[in-house]
């Protein structure tokens, strides 16, 4: 009942017709970033980052996770009609999407995919409002050690899945570390990093990090990616109403879709990827119209994949609300949405920042209702984006990405340091460096080293802390497993593989 009341009370919150208004703008903004190939909720969220000097908390979040919705709508139109995903989580969609409207049932593979992510959004967000709660019980028990030892946890998992390595995203989450740890430190009142530089002392805005490395990095590197061709848009064909066989065939694997994505989503090492395939998996296996996986289409690999996306996305809000644990790029961004606030998203979030927690959720509630009417009425609309000529677009962003830094502060320093990061964030997607770790490290870097030293404090120095603790020693056991256990199972594989060749054969 508590729940449903925070709901009610959320509810009044989103339904303010500035919020209503911020929710529009942000559902139908983050629909046009889903489309365009290449540019996704997290690069877009950086460019409107500055706007939180200037914005209420609940407006802002209001609008991003209208943005963050919006995209995972928007990105299955351009999978379908021009096999190319708008965002890494819709690379399954274009499986059978592509192939069901280049068989002239283009419409049904849009239809599906919003209907579908209009189910699963609605019961991810459900999925929200009642498991947040339960999850703040057992957040507030856990100690410094314990804090420190999730968020070493966290900082494996995540690593490893948003980077092609394990190295890889080591290595850019420990530059995030560097980035965070410049200025003074708060404990002692030594400037760290500075070099003498006083501009610096008040360390790196998270928000010039976040625009440099996934505004103008990603900008210069899609704009060295362009090529001569243009891909083919393949006309949209019959009708957007999905037939009574269509809508038999696509019920459950909206339904198993959520029940995969939510869950994976709400995980330390979740994100969409891992959903969206299990999800694409599970429907080959369990179709009865296997024949028409990879030739004409089967809409059931469109309503799985697209269900498991939408419900993950919102599985992602429960870490980050909860224990301030960024799990996507899309959430590193907004936690850094909230650090500009000076909100520290955790087990107190939800009673300190009841307001902003409750009036975000209802808002999503909200967004899918704007967003399921948006998205198949005005598909003429989204397709003409595409139009747009490259060029244009990538100035665009970094004319909007170096006048909201430069608002920021109005320093010529803060500058500099955008494009010296855009620089860095271009070699790294170059290099296939992950650029999410960075922003996790900086962020949460910080706060692990809070952390560790509160609980070395208490504990006069003793190391064994983080072992005495039964809570602790499990997320280090499960830290440590995350990060040798690929390393195990690849090795036994390839003893697998080489098996046969040294088993003498029978007599």
């Amino acid at each position: 009942m508590d729940t449903l009341g925070h709901l009610a009370h959320g509810f009044a919150v989103a339904f303010t017709p500035t919020n209503l208004l911020w929710c529009l703008v942000g559902t139908t903004l983050g629909t046009a970033i889903g489309v365009l190939p290449g540019l996704g909720p997290a690069l877009t969220i950086a460019l409107l980052l500055p706007i939180t000097y200037q914005v209420v908390p609940e407006a802002s979040f209001i609008l991003f996770a209208g943005i963050y919705y919006g995209a995972m709508y928007g990105g299955s139109t351009t999978s379908i009609l021009l096999n190319t995903p708008g965002e890494s989580a819709t690379i399954v969609t274009a499986l059978e999407g592509n192939r069901m409207a280049r068989s002239g049932r283009g419409g049904a593979a849009l239809a599906t995919s919003a209907i579908g992510s209009f189910v699963a959004g609605t019961l991810g967000t459900m999925g929200v409002a009642f498991l947040a709660p339960t999850v703040v019980k057992y957040a507030i028990k856990f100690g410094p050690a314990e804090y420190f030892s999730l968020m070493v946890l966290a900082f494996i998992t995540v690593s490893a899945v948003l980077g092609s390595s394990s190295v890889r995203g080591l290595t850019s989450l420990f530059a995030g570390f560097v980035i965070g740890m410049i200025g003074v430190d708060l404990q002692t009142g030594q400037p760290r990093f500075t070099f003498g530089t006083a501009e610096l002392l008040d360390g790196v805005d998270v928000i010039i990090v976040a625009v440099g490395l996934f505004a103008v990095g990603e900008t210069l590197y899609m704009a060295s990616r362009r090529y001569a061709g243009k891909d083919e848009i393949v006309p949209l064909k019959g009708s957007l109403y999905m037939t009574a066989a269509e809508w038999a065939r696509s019920w459950k694997p909206w339904l198993r879709g959520a029940a995969i994505g939510f869950p994976i989503g709400a995980l330390p090492a979740g994100g969409a990827e891992i959903p969206t395939f299990l999800s694409y998996a599970v429907e080959k296996k369990l179709s009865k119209h296997k024949e028409e996986f990879g030739t004409v289409g089967a809409i059931e690999g469109v309503a799985g994949p697209e269900a498991a996306n939408n419900a993950s996305a919102a599985g992602v809000l429960v870490p980050m609300l909860t224990l301030g644990l960024p799990t996507s790029a899309t959430a590193a961004i907004m936690l850094s949405a909230f650090q500009s606030y000076g909100i520290n998203p955790g087990p107190l979030l939800l009673t300190t920042q009841a307001n902003l927690v409750w009036g975000l959720i209802a808002s999503l509630f909200i967004a899918n209702i704007i967003l399921v009417v948006l998205n198949l009425p005005l598909i003429g609309l989204w397709v003409r984006l595409l139009k747009i000529p490259a060029p244009q677009l990538y100035a665009g962003i970094l004319v909007f990405a170096t006048v909201g830094t430069y608002g920021i502060s109005q320093s010529p320093i803060d500058l500099v340091i955008l494009y010296l990061l855009g620089a860095a964030g271009f070699l790294m997607r170059r290099f296939d460096f992950p650029t999410a770790p960075v922003i996790i490290g900086m962020i949460l870097g910080p706060l692990a080293e809070t952390q560790f030293r509160r609980a070395m404090t208490i504990a006069n120095g003793d190391w064994t802390v983080f072992y005495r603790h039964p809570l602790s020693l499990t997320l280090l056991a499960l830290a440590f497993l995350g990060l040798v256990g690929p390393h195990i199972w690849a090795w036994i594989q390839q003893r697998r593989r080489r098996g046969p060749e040294h088993v003498p054969g029978d007599a």
